[in-house]
């Protein structure tokens, strides 16, 4: 396991805060042992979440290019028929990831491909799993084109807690299934946009591992 570069100065920031604030308390307060004991503990506590959260798996992706991959660590929320506006302008299977503040936020490509189209737009900041949130939050939508020419859109979803999107793509760019495409801040949501002919294998409910769980067969 390693720790994502997007939080390495934030953690590096938080431990000297953390040492800071216990290392006054130790000395304007000596006699209050008591309380020290008790904040070194919820220091620490806080510190791990945080570094936890910013972990980054060592694992074998299996690559199959009739399978979808999940592209986060989270929970299936929504799976559904429904029209996808923004690039396809036409009927797709949706599968929604929910990713809560304690998953692994690293995004990772669903296929192997080539990115045809690549969008960012700014939003509200609707709580991951309302209706809207795929249309009306701050969000990336990110295509990748196969090599037999099916198309699969992944939007990264900002939430109500997450504010802070980061995308690593560009448009022409080749990516293997299971490569980092983006990374999201402290919960929020990855939707997938499917062809109607794809049998899509996980149900509302079910947890997902990103780059390991399939979702749907071509």
């Amino acid at each position: 396991m390693t720790i994502h570069r997007e939080g390495r100065t934030l953690l590096f920031v938080l431990l000297v805060v953390l040492f800071a604030i216990n290392w006054a308390v130790g000395y304007f307060f000596p006699e209050a042992r008591i309380a020290q004991n008790i904040l070194i503990g919820a220091s620490l506590f806080f510190y791990v979440i945080i570094l936890q959260f910013f972990r980054i798996p060592v694992f074998q992706v299996n690559k199959n290019e009739r399978q979808v991959l999940a592209p986060a660590d989270g929970k299936v929320v929504v799976i559904e028929e429904t029209d996808e506006p923004e690039y396809f302008k036409s009927r797709r299977k949706q599968v929604s990831i929910f990713m809560s503040p304690i998953n692994v936020h690293v995004n990772l490509m669903p296929v192997s491909g080539t990115i045809s189209y690549c969008k960012y737009h700014p939003g509200k900041y609707l709580v991951a799993w309302h209706p809207k949130s795929s249309t009306e939050n701050e969000r990336t939508s990110i295509v990748a084109k196969m090599s037999n020419g099916t198309e699969i859109l992944f939007r990264q979803i900002a939430g109500a807690l997450a504010r802070r999107i980061k995308w690593y793509v560009k448009e022409g760019q080749p990516l293997q299934q299971g490569d980092e495409f983006g990374f999201i801040k402290f919960g929020s949501r990855v939707d997938i946009f499917l062809p109607l002919t794809a049998k899509v294998v996980v149900k509302p409910g079910d947890i997902t591992k990103g780059g390991k769980t399939v979702i749907a067969e071509l």
